[in-house]
């Protein structure tokens, strides 16, 4: 089973919910946002860049991997990192999904703020 098996047998909000998850902890989304500044593949070079143990990359990794939000290649002795980049479409398009997009006005999220509106003026 590889990690799309997986990924495509959960519902929509599932996996939403998964890649959220994934992106909660600060050292997921350094390593997250340093593949998309490198633009390619990486293999050890994380550990430095994060200054964290190899063993709590490769934990930070592995979630990140199961998430869909990055591709992992065996290499030799070593593992290379990439941006899953349908992994990140996918979830831009799930976000969107939860956001108004731009230019668009957004109304007011609850009754609450209607009423807390109306007392303002």
């Amino acid at each position: 089973m590889n990690k799309h098996d997986t990924i495509h047998t959960k519902s929509s909000d599932e996996r939403l919910a998964m890649m959220c998850k994934a992106l909660g902890h600060p050292a997921r989304v350094a390593i997250l946002r340093h593949l998309h500044e490198i633009d390619g593949c990486v293999c050890g070079r994380i550990v430095e860049v994060l200054s964290l143990a190899q063993s709590t990359v490769s934990e930070h990794l592995r979630k990140l991997k199961l998430a869909g939000l990055v591709r992992g290649e065996v290499d030799g002795p070593s593992t290379c990192y990439c941006i899953d980049r349908d992994g990140l479409e996918l979830l831009r398009g799930m976000l969107s999904g939860l956001c108004p997009g731009a230019g668009v006005a957004a109304g007011p999220s609850c009754p609450g703020e209607i009423k807390m509106q109306g007392d303002a003026s």
